[in-house]
């Protein structure tokens, strides 16, 4: 730091709060208001894709990967341009703006009324809210990820080279924000989601789970430039990225120039860069590749990991959510990372690792790596046997040369019915007998736990069906209505015919569908709940949300064990100048890692969702054998011994050419020296 910038540094930091720079408190909420507004739009994306889109699982699933894979690769652009052009200041507030402008774009693209010009809850024009959101995840993807590197390192600015106790309490809090930005939102977003509204027909309300993280991306920008006159700003110092670029690209087009056997070979290849980089540099690249090269087995285990935001909750959309005094929302589990992560680092860091130290056993960081993503692995096996039980519950549906036949007595004797190839059957009056379904019938489970229902009026009479969230309308004699959706719980409908009503209660469960035959025999009245008969055509899903807590257990402790080693690990065995560069490379390992998913969903195309969830198990297992094998063969390192050893090989050469340049010296002086006889005849030495 210059004097100058000393003394700018002095000037702004006059202003503390207990010792902080009161700066730091700025950038503290800007970066939780900044995580509570991507973690919550990403928990309801998944949904927002099937439910709203109307896309089906696979392509929710892969562009949701998509999203998240370009949230990883655009940190490194957001490096460059901080460090080479913007400086960090500026490339956060730039960044900020097309980041809101992406999460008001998602919030628009969900209001269904803007293209639903028949007023049906259906938008007419579903092409303008695909590119709009589509528009508004790019625009978040170069946001977030263009501001992920530059905020960190901002707040780390602040402080003063004697300030390293507050800077560290700073980060600490910093990553708290970050756990707990991302903990509340995947609370709130999904009960936002849940709700109904709309302005002509209620829908679930995806514009307000995207709104509100939008409003707190806004409010992240504005507190930010709240505190402008505050912050300490250094200007771009370089990029040292681009200098390993540079210095790896001259050092193999060297190599190519020099092919030839007449040439020696070099110990490394990265040693034909001699010629024109410091050896220092060379050095400490060839750290960096060592560590870059373990990272080629890392991307496997994102693959996985990141898919609980995708298909595990579309897992937990075919489950059944009531825990009783609460009822949790598919998007909700996704809670669970978070919460077992804010448990399970203490206990590993005081308990697991120490006692595992006291038992003898030399738990390297590639070790708790290796076990990590075992750990993974074992949870999508959780994750299949989970989807095997769901599978068992699901309803089985005519194929496409199939067909199903409903037989419904609506009269008040019985009714012995023949068809061919089919032994008899005794229809009892209101009762309704599945054999093989109309074309407006079901073909598959309701969609986000809900409940398909709808009424057969038995009566002589038109009967008017409706609850305070569904309008069944009027269902003319010996007619049937539509199916509507009803919420899970206990729901009341209101029969009217002419002057005359009654009420007919009964609670759901989750993603059920049941037909309701209003006998010919009904009197309305207090009891005309007994004249009501219930057909179930769908079950409710049985498999509880619990089950998949075990998986959740097991990516989380796998997260811990991998993620943040991985980073401990990468930090130590980094150069001092480099440690950028190997954060670059582990959030490009993420950013793989999702087009991974893409890629084995694509070309797999299992028809069932287990199998799927075993083949990613399987091939983790395959990729840590080799990355057990890898780290059984790498040799940790001490960063700052090998650069000092240059540094002192440096100084030693500095003083050897001094002591060379002194003799030379002493040398040009006595060739240099003339005899120059004085008046009493003796010869004194003069220097010329």
């Amino acid at each position: 730091m210059t004097g100058e910038h000393l003394h700018v540094f002095t000037q702004i930091h006059k202003k503390k709060v207990c010792g902080y720079p009161l700066s730091i408190f700025f950038i503290v909420v800007n970066e939780f208001c900044e995580r509570f507004s991507y973690y919550g739009m990403r928990a309801v994306l998944v949904l927002y894709f099937k439910y709203f889109l109307q896309w089906d699982d696979d392509l929710a699933t892969s562009i949701y990967h998509t999203f998240v894979a370009l949230c990883y690769l655009t940190p490194i652009l957001g490096a460059i341009v901080a460090d080479s052009w913007l400086g960090k200041f500026k490339t956060i507030i730039y960044l900020s703006i097309v980041y809101a402008i992406g999460q008001v774009a998602m919030a628009v693209s969900a209001i269904h009324d803007i293209t639903d010009s028949d007023r049906d809850g259906t938008p007419d024009n579903m092409t303008f809210h695909v590119v709009l959101s589509m528009v508004g995840l790019f625009l978040i993807a170069l946001g977030t990820g263009g501001i992920k590197p530059c905020v960190a390192a901002f707040g780390g600015d602040q402080f003063n080279d004697k300030q390293e106790s507050q800077r560290r309490t700073f980060f600490s809090v910093f990553y708290l924000c970050i756990n707990g930005g991302s903990l509340l939102s995947t609370i709130i977003t999904p009960i936002l989601r849940a709700q109904d509204c709309g302005i002509y027909s209620q829908q679930k309300c995806y514009p307000l789970a995207f709104g509100v993280p939008a409003a707190l991306m806004v409010v992240a920008l504005v507190v930010f430039i709240v505190g402008s006159g505050m912050y300490y700003k250094p200007e771009p110092q370089g990029n040292i990225m681009l200098d390993v670029c540079k210095c790896i690209g001259f050092a193999i087009k060297n190599r190519f120039r020099h092919r030839s056997q007449q040439y020696p070979k070099r110990q490394h290849w990265m040693d034909w860069a001699e010629e024109k980089y410091d050896k220092l540099l060379i050095a400490q690249i060839k750290m960096v590749l060592k560590v870059l090269f373990l990272y080629i087995p890392l991307p496997m285990f994102w693959t996985l990991f990141d898919q609980k935001g995708s298909r595990w909750t579309l897992q937990a959309t075919t489950m059944n959510g009531n825990f009783g005094l609460i009822v949790i929302q598919p998007d909700q589990m996704q809670t669970v990372n978070p919460i077992l992560i804010l448990t399970l680092v203490p206990i590993m860091d005081s308990v697991i690792y120490p006692l595992i130290k006291k038992c003898g056993l030399n738990f390297t960081p590639l070790k708790r790596m290796t076990v990590g993503m075992f750990l993974a692995a074992l949870a999508f096996v959780c994750a299949g046997l989970v989807q095997v039980q769901i599978d068992q519950t699901l309803p089985t549906f005519p194929s496409a040369s199939q067909s199903q036949l409903k037989l419904l007595n609506m009269g008040s004797n019985p009714v012995a019915v023949k068809l061919p190839g089919i032994d008899q059957l005794n229809l009892l009056p209101a009762q309704v007998c599945k054999l093989f379904t109309k074309a407006n019938d079901l073909t598959s489970k309701p969609q986000q736990g809900n409940n398909a229902i709808r009424f057969v009026n038995g009566l002589s009479a038109a009967v008017k069906v409706s609850t305070p969230t569904a309008d069944f309308g009027q269902i003319e004699p010996f007619f049937y209505s539509n199916y509507s959706q009803v919420k899970n719980g206990k729901a009341t409908f209101t029969l009217r015919s002419g002057s005359q009503s009654c009420e007919y209660s009964r609670d759901f469960g989750f993603g059920s569908s049941y037909t309701f035959f209003i006998s010919s025999t009904l009197v309305f009245g207090p009891n005309c709940q007994d004249f009501i008969t219930a057909a179930e055509d769908i079950k409710p899903n049985s498999v509880h949300m619990a089950l998949q807590i075990p998986q959740y257990f097991f990516i989380t402790a796998g997260e811990v064990m991998f993620s943040v080693t991985g980073l401990e690990f990468s930090y130590s065995q980094a150069p001092s100048n480099m440690k950028a560069v190997l954060q670059a490379g582990w959030l490009f390992t993420v950013a793989v890692g999702n087009f991974i998913v893409l890629i084995v969903a694509e070309i797999a195309k299992l028809p069932e969702k287990w199998a799927e969830y075993i083949l990613f198990a399987s091939l983790l297992v395959a990729v840590c054998i080799i990355f057990s094998i890898m780290a059984y063969f790498y040799t940790y390192i001490d960063p700052a011994a090998i650069e000092a050893q240059f540094k002192t090989k440096a100084n030693e050469d500095d003083e050897d050419d001094k002591n060379k340049l002194q003799k030379l010296e002493v040398e040009m002086v006595k060739r240099d020296a003339i005899s120059c006889p004085d008046e009493y005849g003796e010869v004194k030495q003069s220097k010329m």
